[in-house]
C-alpha cells in the first residue's frame, strides 16, 4: 500500500462511502433568480416581462426566441410555454432610489450587497431581492410586495389605478408548488378563452343568418306590392283597349248604316286600335313560306328529278 514516509491511511481515505450531495448556496440562487433572465442569464434590463408562472425575462430575448424558427433551435425548459408576446406581460417596476448599479466593485476590493435591488415594492419599500415575496397584476404589470398586497386589502391597484380581481395576482419566482398552482390556472384561462372565442363566432354566423333571412322577408314583402300593381296595370290597359276596340265598332256600324251602307274612310285611325306587322301576329301564310328554300315545296322527289342535272345549292 506504500505508507512511505510512515504515514498511516485512514478510514475514509480506504472505504468510499455514499457521495455527499451538492446544496445549492441559497443566496446564489435568489441572485440568479431575481437578477438574470430566465432565457439567456444575462442580468436583467428594462423593459422586463414576466409569464403567466412568475419567471422573469428581457422583452428583446424573448421577441429573439420567438422569431428563431431553425430547426436547430434549442427549446428552453422555463420558455416552452410562451408562443407569442401575449403570454407575457411587460412589468411597470419601481426603481430603487439606494440604488448604485452592479458596476461599483468591479475591481473586487469593495463589500457586496448581495441584498440590494434595483427595483422596489412603492407602497411599503421592501426591495425586490427575493428575500420577500412579490407579485405583480396580470392587467396593468404593476409590481408590489405580498406584504403590501395583505396590509392593504383593495380591489384597485395601488399604482395605477385599474380595477383587478383576485385570480389576476401573479406570484414572481414562487416554488415549485405556486408555479404548479399558477400552471393550473393558466391553462384554465386559456380552456375558457378558446371556449368563448368559439361562442362569440357561433354567434356571429347566427346573426348573419338572421340578417340574411330578414333581408329575403322584407324583399319579397317589397316586390309582391309591385308585382300586383303591375299586373292591375295590365288588367286595366287590356281592359280600356278592348273597350276602344268596342266603341270603335259601334261608331264604324252606326256611321255606314247612317250613309246607306257606305262605310266613310276615316282620316286618322281611331284611339285604341294599334297597328300590328303581319310577322309580329305568329302566323305565316303558305305563299310567305315558300319563299324560303326550307318549304317543301322547294324540295322535288327523286321521280322528278333527272339525273343529267347539276346541283345547285337550291337542290336540297
Amino acid at each position: 500500500m506504500g505508507c512511505d514516509g510512515g504515514t498511516i491511511p485512514k478510514r475514509h481515505e480506504l472505504v468510499k462511502g455514499p457521495k455527499k450531495v451538492e446544496q445549492v448556496d441559497k443566496n446564489a440562487a435568489l441572485v440568479a433568480r431575481w437578477n438574470y433572465c430566465a432565457i439567456s442569464q444575462r442580468p436583467l434590463r428594462k423593459p422586463i416581462v414576466a409569464c403567466e408562472l412568475g419567471r422573469l425575462y428581457n422583452k428583446d430575448v424573448v421577441i429573439e426566441y420567438l422569431l428563431d424558427t431553425s430547426p436547430e433551435k434549442c427549446i428552453i425548459e422555463t420558455a416552452a410555454h410562451i408562443k407569442n408576446l401575449k403570454d407575457v406581460k411587460e412589468l411597470n417596476l419601481t426603481d430603487n432610489p439606494a440604488w448604485k448599479g452592479d458596476k461599483v466593485n468591479t475591481k473586487g476590493d469593495k463589500y457586496e450587497d448581495l441584498q440590494g435591488a434595483a427595483f422596489i415594492c412603492p407602497v411599503v419599500g421592501l426591495e425586490m431581492n427575493g428575500r420577500q415575496k412579490f407579485c405583480y397584476l396580470r392587467d396593468c404589470g404593476c409590481v408590489f410586495s405580498e406584504r403590501a398586497m395583505k396590509e392593504i386589502k383593495t380591489e384597485v391597484c395601488h399604482k395605477c389605478g385599474k380595477p383587478f380581481k383576485e385570480d389576476d395576482v401573479i406570484l414572481l419566482n414562487g416554488n415549485k408548488e405556486e408555479i404548479a398552482d399558477l400552471q393550473r390556472k393558466m391553462e384554465e384561462r386559456k380552456l375558457k378563452a378558446k371556449l368563448l372565442k368559439k361562442a362569440k363566432k357561433s354567434k356571429a354566423t347566427e346573426s348573419c343568418v338572421k340578417s340574411a333571412r330578414t333581408e329575403e322577408i322584407a324583399g319579397s314583402s317589397t316586390q309582391k306590392p309591385k308585382e300586383t300593381k303591375v299586373a292591375t296595370d295590365k288588367m286595366l290597359n287590356g281592359f280600356s283597349s278592348s273597350s276602344g276596340a268596342a266603341n270603335a265598332q259601334l261608331s264604324s256600324s252606326s256611321s255606314t248604316s247612317a250613309t246607306g251602307g257606305k262605310a266613310e274612310k276615316p282620316g286618322k285611325p281611331v284611339s285604341g286600335i294599334t297597328k300590328r306587322s303581319f310577322t309580329d301576329t305568329g302566323e305565316k301564310s303558305e305563299a310567305y313560306k315558300s319563299i324560303f328554300t326550307s318549304h317543301s315545296s322547294a324540295k322535288r322527289l327523286r321521280e322528278e328529278k333527272p339525273n343529267w342535272i347539276t346541283h345547285t345549292a337550291y337542290y336540297y
